[in-house]
């Protein structure tokens, strides 16, 4: 027999178990959905990876986005990228591997993960509304060398539903960083996505291990039909 209950007003069905949030409390955080990540000759590329890898997370991303702008939710983008001068990219960090093209080198969409060029900017599909806020950042967390704690303060912004690139390196990092400054994560699985299929996978499991050590994991379709059901 059919389960016929119906869903809890603001539950979402998650792992390691349901959680229910305070929407006016909640924003959505979508993490360097940029062309430098996302598109042929952008950073992710210079490094040898396949960022067609990355596709997977655009179109859940974007019935998200559409959900949270339909209801008024507080929505915020992240940039990671650099001065023109490089004065806030450490040497440890330009240095590192043997891309084909550094950071702050001339690329095909303009130095390669410099603030203003066009590589460092959000892919068209889910590009921001002059309303929602952007945030840029020189490194891998969003919080670090930010304004989002104040942004996040002003809106009285208690919760976070957190999707973009890549899943273990800024999603994981800004997830845990959020973590230990008390906000509760939702991390949309589908909505993430890594050039290395398995270091998604164990970047999701990190975070809702040991009873949700870092918070939470649920799909689109989940947050989705809890946002659907807290509205109607």
């Amino acid at each position: 027999m059919l389960n016929s209950a119906k869903p809890t007003p603001g539950v979402i069905s998650a792992e390691p178990e349901p959680i229910k949030l305070d929407w006016p409390a909640t924003a959505l955080l979508i993490i360097d959905m940029q062309r430098d990540f996302m598109e042929p000759g952008g950073f992710g590329e210079t490094l040898g990876n396949d960022v067609s890898q990355l596709a997977r997370a655009v179109k859940p991303i974007g019935a998200v986005l559409k959900a949270a702008r339909d209801t008024g939710m507080l929505v915020i983008h992240t940039r990671e990228g650099h001065l023109p001068d490089l004065s806030d990219a450490p040497p440890a960090k330009v240095e590192r591997g043997a891309p084909s093209l550094r950071i702050g080198d001339p690329g095909p969409m303009g130095r390669i993960l410099i603030r203003g060029e066009a590589g460092h900017d959000i892919i068209p599909e889910l590009y921001p509304l002059d309303s929602e806020v952007v945030i840029d950042k020189p490194g891998k967390g969003a919080f670090y060398a930010t304004e989002l704690t104040d942004v996040l303060e002003k809106y009285g912004i208690e919760n976070l539903l957190v999707c973009g690139v890549t899943t273990e390196v800024c999603v994981n990092t800004t997830v845990r960083e959020a973590n230990d400054r008390g906000y509760r994560c939702v991390v949309i699985s589908d909505g993430c996505a890594s050039y290395f299929p398995e270091f998604h996978e164990m970047g999701l499991r990190m975070i809702k291990a040991q009873g949700g050590i870092f918070g939470w994991v649920a799909d689109s379709a989940a947050v989705l039909e809890a946002m659907k059901v807290s509205t109607t």
